[in-house]
């Protein structure tokens, strides 16, 4: 038996590789399907079967392309209806992989159609479970994602009777193999973690601790942020199929030169700079958007980006292909090219650029007592602002600012010190704030974790002062 956990950082995403005696099947695929190609050669296996846990919102999934790369059949759940030919296991299905077994549980509250599979070893005994999003480590599934006319309620109380009645039953020593680890916007809270086991839940997962339906759907139900715009979006392709991907990056492998960037600006394309924000605060063309490669750069441009824009992007040298995948990987399929050369190139020719002011924390501490204009910008998210924040700063959260409106408290004659975090969510914001026209800002470097500790920036807790 070998089984695999995949594991993609910045989407908080795992998908899993099985193989038993040359069969193989792959749980929850990522759109580009490389790695369980290679992995298939590498066992010498044929790949055989597809599982989805069900219709994923933060990520547009690889089955489509899988099946046609390798002939494997796409397995969904009960209550399941597609676009496209698919296999509808039924609550208990068991399939053959090699000398293993998958059983098919239908455990609907995440969505309706949510499924999670037992794999069972060469003597039948119970080893794994694929929960998908019904169970994370330390967190479930939000239920307020996109299924038919159901509210939040009746699908929090539909997953409360999954999680008693078809997971919790299962022996404390199966593992648990969850489609997202931390970070993932598919829960509340997920712990650190991206396996543990049903004991380890029954002892330690708040939903699994509550005492009754009412406390359940109570809990899960409460604090719930607003889904990312692209959640939507991803499960629909999801559900009605896409475009081969080797298509999406031909068409973005497309080399411009600046005045052909140019003219795509013009004609309504969106600048997206991949660099290190680092790089970016140094120089670069006007009007671009700043979401660097190193950080969660998929989640940030879905959630951030219009899909109706055709994109040009901005890279490190080498890494077009990588940034196409990575946006396909969302539900971007209208990258129409990019910057020939890069931003140097660009720079050298003798185009404008632009850039932005980065201060160090106690150049702002110098700066508050003597300029009546200062205002502080926290982009970091409600909840860790109201956790804590410097006095006065006032909090529109990154996501926020898809709404020109998020902006209506700011102007020009503002002298604005944007921060988040670290670093890399106010670097992202000040370039927004300046393709909406408001330029008179600064980066403050390291972000909240180095302003906390700095003499002359008071630390407060109080709740949004925009709210």
């Amino acid at each position: 038996m070998f089984v695999k956990q995949l594991y993609t950082n910045c989407l908080s995403e795992a998908a899993y590789f099985i193989e038993s005696n040359g069969i193989a099947a792959v749980i929850d695929p990522l759109r580009d399907i490389d790695a369980y190609i290679d992995l298939a050669k590498e066992r010498n296996a044929t790949i055989k079967y597809i599982f989805e846990t069900h219709f994923h919102a933060d990520f547009v999934s690889g089955h489509l392309d899988l099946a046609a790369a390798t002939g494997a059949t796409i397995v969904y759940g009960p209550d399941t209806t597609t676009n496209f030919p698919v296999h509808i296991a039924k609550d208990g299905e068991v399939f053959e992989i090699g000398a293993l077994q998958i059983k098919a549980i239908h455990t609907p509250g995440h969505t309706l159609e949510s499924t999670c599979y037992l794999l069972s070893d060469e003597k039948s005994e119970p080893y794994c479970l694929f929960t998908g999003d019904t169970l994370f480590v330390g967190d479930v599934g939000r239920p307020d994602l996109f299924s038919g006319n159901l509210g939040k309620e009746e699908l929090a109380a539909m997953l409360f009777d999954s999680l008693n009645n078809k997971i919790k039953t299962l022996p404390d020593h199966v593992i648990v193999y969850p489609a997202h680890g931390p970070g993932s916007s598919c829960g509340k809270n997920l712990g650190p973690n991206t396996s543990s086991t049903i004991g380890e839940q029954k002892e330690s997962n708040y939903a699994l601790l509550a005492e009754d339906k009412a406390a359940f759907i109570l809990e899960v139900t409460s604090g719930l942020s607003t889904p990312p715009q692209y959640f939507p979006i991803n499960a629909k392709i999801n559900r009605e199929g896409y475009g081969a991907l080797d298509e999406i990056i031909r068409k973005g492998m497309t080399a411009l030169e600046a005045a052909d960037v140019k003219e795509k600006v013009k004609d309504g394309a969106i600048l997206l700079d991949t660099r290190n924000a680092n790089e970016f605060v140094e120089g670069f063309i006007p009007g671009s958007i700043s979401i660097g490669l190193e950080g969660r750069f998929a989640e940030w441009a879905g959630s951030l980006l219009s899909f109706k824009d055709p994109v040009v992007l901005v890279t490190p040298e080498g890494r077009e292909e990588e940034t196409i995948v990575r946006l396909a990987r969302v539900g971007f399929e209208n990258v129409i090219g990019y910057v020939k050369g890069g931003y140097e190139a660009w720079k050298t020719a003798g185009n404008q650029i632009d850039m932005i002011i980065t201060v160090e924390a106690d150049e702002l501490a110098m700066d508050i007592p003597h300029d009546q204009n200062l205002v502080i910008v926290d982009v970091r998210k409600p909840s860790e602002y109201e956790s804590g924040h410097i006095k006065g700063a006032i909090n529109i959260s990154l996501n926020e600012m898809t709404d020109p409106g998020s902006m209506a408290d700011l102007d020009e004659n503002q002298n604005l010190y944007v921060h988040c975090q670290g670093g890399y969510r106010s670097v992202i914001a000040c370039s927004m704030l300046k393709r909406q026209g408001i330029h008179n800002l600064r980066n403050v470097g390291g972000g909240f974790a180095i302003m906390k500790d700095t003499k002359g920036l008071e630390v407060v807790q109080e709740k949004n002062v925009l709210n």
